[in-house]
């Protein structure tokens, strides 16, 4: 996806035929709201993900690896990094899997 996530969401509405009423009704989304996001002037609720699989029928671990990798790619870009966070971040990744979920949320609850 080259687009935002929130411009993925309106491509998806408007080749579907719908109006920003009637996708964010489906959703449990006021229809100002879905708007803003589809503008990227609000940032988007990771629980509607499965909504929003179901309406289109896409993917859900799809959908996650685009909405999570959107997220991640503005806060390196925000903060003006490095490619080299990524490799960090992958050897963090390894790191949390090998040594459990359970150690990892300890740890971010401190």
């Amino acid at each position: 996806m080259k687009e935002t996530f929130g411009e993925y969401i309106r491509k998806l509405r408007i080749k579907n035929g719908l109006t920003l009423t009637q996708l964010g009704a489906a959703l449990g989304i006021d229809s100002g709201a879905l708007s803003k996001i589809e503008t990227g002037k609000r940032k988007f609720d990771e629980k509607v993900l499965p909504k929003i699989a179901k309406k289109f029928s896409l993917d859900l671990e799809q959908l996650k690896n685009e909405f999570i990798s959107e997220q991640i790619a503005y806060k390196i870009f925000s903060n003006n990094c490095t490619n080299e966070v990524l490799q960090l971040a992958e050897e963090k990744v390894k790191y949390f899997k090998q040594n459990g979920r359970n150690n990892f949320q300890q740890k971010k609850e401190q």
